[in-house]
């Protein structure tokens, strides 16, 4: 006998294209908000079930970025055979460009309730944009 989780609106085809392989796999997607404020962006990421330890914050080349890994706990897979799995299991990462002139003690990061906040200053450009320049195309 096998255990189905039982629906009120049973749909064949619902429930077929509500599929990862029909919609596309978004589990991976790290669901972010990011806020302006007068001298900082507050960038805040759900990683709902990711330990601490196991999220990693680099910046290089302007790029800052966030890497979350989640192992499977193999005791689980000892106890019983899946009937529906939905959890993701892995690694993933995300990537925003924060400005050259942004360094790695510039950024401040807090993990609490499954919710990573990371406080990025805004910097004064150095830089000029460059003009944009035309060529001009000879007959």
């Amino acid at each position: 006998m096998m255990m189905i989780p039982r629906r009120n609106n049973f749909d064949l085809f619902g429930d077929l294209f509500n599929d990862p392989f029909f919609r596309g796999d978004d589990s991976k997607i790290m669901r972010t908000d990011i806020q302006e404020k007068d001298n900082e962006y507050l960038i805040d990421i759900d990683l709902p079930g990711y330990a601490k330890e196991n999220i990693k914050l680099e910046i290089e080349d302007g790029y800052l970025t966030v890497q979350a890994t989640i192992n499977s706990n193999k005791e689980e897979h000892e106890a019983g055979k899946f009937v529906r799995k939905e959890r993701y299991l892995g690694s993933c990462s995300r990537s925003f460009y924060v400005g050259e002139e942004v360094q790695t003690e510039d950024i401040k990061a807090s993990f609490k309730n499954g919710t990573l906040q990371i406080a990025v200053p805004k910097k004064d450009e150095t830089k000029k944009i460059p003009e944009k320049k035309y060529i001009q195309i000879e007959d």
